[in-house]
């Protein structure tokens, strides 16, 4: 087994978890679903966070060529996973067995954290290639998650229900983009 294989595990498991929180999430919500205030920007959100988690772990592959991994390396590859997987923990309530679920309650109440997690993600997705490569991001790749971080900062910070509901079909629609530009082929 060449060293990436095994360090590719860790983070790869992180990232299941992360998948699976998001699954039983809607899964969840189809069992309550006669007790169940939908909210759709929440369940856009959490089809956005299956792409980005799909993503993270497709891009991973790119590393299968470095040679010169050492523990710090490592860190800053799992550390981009813990983001995911709290964005994927914080998307959907936890649901009881009796009473109601509000989804826009629970978004708001999160949204702070959601957004601020977020944030740390496409830092530390950005700080990736510095720790191991020594340089940026390429400039395309660097401007759309630099976009990406101003957006989710200002989601952390505004209250604003119709910003909200701008907010995620246009991340979903710029997300598609930039898995198209970038990452369409794997590398």
């Amino acid at each position: 087994m060449d060293v990436f294989s095994y360090l590719s595990v860790l983070p790869s498991i992180i990232l299941g978890f992360a998948i699976t929180q998001i699954l039983q999430g809607f899964r969840a919500l189809m069992l309550s679903r006669s007790r169940l205030r939908m909210y759709w920007p929440s369940v856009l959100w959490a089809v956005i966070l299956l792409l980005i988690d799909v993503q993270a772990w497709w891009a991973m592959y790119a590393l299968r060529g470095y040679n010169h991994w050492n523990f710090l390396d490592f860190a800053v590859l799992l550390a981009e996973m813990v983001p995911l997987y709290l964005l994927a923990a914080l998307v959907f309530p936890n649901v009881e067995v009796e009473g109601a679920v509000d989804l826009r309650t629970h978004y708001f109440e999160n949204h702070r954290w959601f957004f601020a997690m977020a944030v740390l993600f496409i830092l530390l997705s950005v700080g990736k290639p510095l720790v191991l490569f020594g340089k940026w991001p390429a400039p395309m790749d660097l401007g759309l998650q630099i976009v990406f971080a101003v957006v989710a900062g200002i989601g952390a910070y505004t209250q604003r229900e119709t910003f909200h509901k701008f907010l995620a079909p246009c991340v979903a629609l710029l997300l598609c983009a930039y898995i198209a530009l970038l990452f369409a082929r794997i590398v």
